[in-house]
């Protein structure tokens, strides 16, 4: 009987995560769709996306990432593992630009699905419920981080459109993987989930002030901020959603 139900919770949390990861090659695909005319509608509805895509990671640190990983660890191991996080992704931000390419969103993208997707399977051997809505929250999320990650690879490298959707579709796998290891390695190790989470929200935080919001700003245009706020709205009613 423990058994069954055990396979019937992995099944879920595979299916749930391939889900969520899924929305990365929708939105790359979406992005990929003809380019809009006349050409201002075009830059203010990429820049919009830029910043809801801010918005959203902003609200994924602060709304889970964070207020999870401080849950259960110290100050002291607190401050490292979220230091370590932005120190990481500065030195890897410091290769990509000496290497001339540029895929902040691309890292930030993974760097916020791979630790909710963890979280999602340590947080489904709990509450059911809780997994579910959480891989509702990380897809939205997704979506948006896909469109504009196809966007900055397609302008940064030769990739064709088709091979830049397929290289998403299989990074969505990383989804039921990590989801997974959650579920069977991590449900019992708090300490372990939270650090990672920590980790992941300081490089994450660096990555939004890095190359994200600069990236979103236009001049006498005023709807890429109002998908900043969009963005981490959607987050904010997530969290809420999930507090109960």
């Amino acid at each position: 009987m423990v058994e069954a139900l055990q396979a019937n919770g992995l099944l879920q949390i595979l299916l749930l995560t391939l889900m969520a990861g899924a929305a990365m090659p929708v939105g790359a695909a979406l992005a990929s769709v003809e380019r809009i005319h006349p050409g201002w509608l075009e830059s203010e509805l990429h820049h919009s996306v830029i910043a809801f895509g801010g918005g959203a990671l902003l609200a994924a640190v602060a709304l889970v990432l964070v207020p999870e990983g401080t849950a259960n660890l110290p100050i002291p191991t607190v401050v490292a593992c979220f230091a370590a996080g932005g120190i990481t992704f500065m030195l890897i931000d410091r290769w990509l630009a000496a290497n001339g390419s540029s895929a902040s969103q691309l890292v930030a993208m993974l760097t916020d699905f791979v630790p909710e997707a963890l979280a999602l399977g340590a947080t489904f051997s709990v509450s059911s419920e809780g997994g579910v809505l959480l891989a509702g929250i990380i897809a939205l999320q997704n979506l948006p981080e896909g469109f504009n990650s196809y966007r900055e690879l397609a302008q940064s490298t030769h990739y064709r459109g088709l091979k830049i959707v397929g290289i998403f579709a299989l990074m969505a796998v990383l989804g039921p993987a990590a989801g997974a290891a959650g579920y069977f390695l991590l449900s019992d190790s708090h300490q372990l989930v939270s650090g990672i989470m920590l980790f992941a929200a300081g490089g994450i935080l660096y990555i939004i002030f890095q190359d994200i919001a600069p990236q979103s700003r236009l001049e006498k245009h005023w709807g890429p901020p109002l998908g900043a706020v969009a963005g981490f709205l959607l987050g904010l009613i997530g969290s809420m959603m999930l507090s109960g």
